[in-house]
């Protein structure tokens, strides 16, 4: 059997060496067949150098409008206040503050709501008078064609005209102003105008120092420029700012942790200043005050001049008053809020100016009002302006001494 499976291999084998022995050479390559389908991403290779910086693409869309402060707006006149705010502007329109600062139109005086400024300083005529400084309340002065203060030729001119005050016992008339003191400029617009500016001179005139807006104090120097509110009434919102700051930015000058003096009487304009020395810091001046109306013309309409009385918070003291004759007379700013401050007139040898102070407490102890130069206040009230100015000699009350005073003081409030 093997015998015959090695005869029947042997053919096939040299049969496979014939073939092999007569194969040729390798033909030439064929054409390339279609490409196959893509293989898998190979890995990324390493970040070549920046290209050259390509131009700048189109501006993109404007951003959203910032808020009414960040926004320029222009100042337009308490006139185009009032067209909305009618009630508001004719409250302001019969305070003291509208008036400040007038001008003389066509020759012809400014009118006021309670008060009338009966002709200029002598010599000279409403055509040669381009404002005139206040006039509501308790004096005037006047300025000139250049824009300065008439203050007159030597020291015997009197400039400034007063209204009267039956309080210190003084008819009108006519006092002097830094007399014989020539070209006074008037440099009052930051507290006595609206959109006051300290550059340039108003109206062209060399006299006055800065611009404004608009003379007096109107809705805009509280409230701020209108310009926008007026464009979109229900977007942009005015400012309203509530703090005695605000209002002391006015009702003060110079360092506000002093309360100035002169003459035997706190200067005008001091409110702030005293209101910082006293408890009633607490306070704001809203509290007491309504910013669109004035004392002086809350008298004159027969409203009343505070918006919540003494005794809404003192009235323990109220209750307990010792002297009953105090209680059935007196009224508790007649003490507590006694006319130490001058703005017209003053009587220091009654212990009465023509504005009462800020100042509140009462202290006993305190032997003097003012410092030993008479240009300071100190910050409570002494005997002689809570007292004196009823219990002296001509007073409206019995004379007492400075002791009896200081006994009675102490014990006014006692249970």
């Amino acid at each position: 059997m093997r015998r015959k499976l090695i005869w029947v291999a042997l053919p096939i084998i040299i049969l496979v060496a014939l073939l092999a022995a007569c194969q040729g050479p390798p033909g030439p390559q064929g054409p390339a067949g279609p490409a196959g389908p893509a293989g898998p991403q190979g890995p990324a290779g390493p970040q070549g150098p920046p290209g050259p910086q390509g131009p700048a693409g189109p501006a993109g869309p404007a951003g959203p409008a910032g808020s009414a402060a960040e926004i320029s707006a222009e100042y337009v006149t308490s006139k185009v206040c009032a067209a909305c705010h009618t009630e508001e502007a004719e409250e302001v329109g019969k305070s003291g503050h509208a008036y400040k600062l007038n001008p003389v139109i066509n020759g012809q005086p400014p009118k006021y709501p309670f008060s009338e400024v009966p002709n200029p300083p002598e010599g000279y005529t409403w055509d040669d008078i381009t404002y005139v400084i206040g006039g509501y309340g308790w004096k005037a002065r006047f300025i000139d064609k250049q824009g300065y203060i008439i203050t007159g030729a030597d020291e015997s001119a009197t400039t400034q005209y007063n209204f009267a005050n039956p309080v210190v016992g003084k008819e009108a008339g006519w006092v002097g102003y830094h007399a014989g003191e020539k070209e006074k400029p008037y440099n009052c617009g930051r507290c006595h105008t609206t959109g006051y500016k300290p550059d340039g001179h108003q109206d062209g005139l060399p006299g006055i120092v800065g611009t404004w807006a608009e003379p007096g104090i109107q809705c805009e120097a509280c409230h701020g420029p209108g310009g926008n509110h007026v464009n979109d009434p229900y977007g942009v919102a005015m400012k309203i700012d509530r703090s005695s700051a605000m209002c002391g930015e006015c009702h003060s000058r110079g360092a506000v942790e002093t309360i100035d003096a002169k003459g035997g009487f706190i200067k005008h304009h001091e409110q702030y200043e005293e209101l910082l020395q006293s408890k009633h810091l607490a306070l704001s001046c809203v509290d007491c005050h309504d910013p669109h109306q004035g004392v002086i013309q809350a008298r004159k309409t027969g409203e009343a001049t505070v918006r919540i009385e003494c005794e809404s918070c003192h009235f323990q003291e109220a209750r307990y008053q010792k002297s009953a004759a105090m209680k059935a007379s007196v009224d508790c700013i007649d003490c507590h809020m006694p006319r130490i401050v001058k703005s017209a007139w003053g009587d220091a040898e009654a212990y009465t100016g023509d504005i009462r102070s800020h100042l509140f407490a009462i202290d006993p102890e305190a032997t003097a009002q003012f410092s030993e130069d008479g240009k300071k206040a100190i910050s409570q009230i002494t005997l002689d302006f809570a007292c004196k100015s009823c219990h002296r000699s001509g007073g409206t009350a019995t004379v007492k001494t400075d002791a009896e005073l200081k006994s009675e003081a102490i014990g006014y409030h006692q249970r």
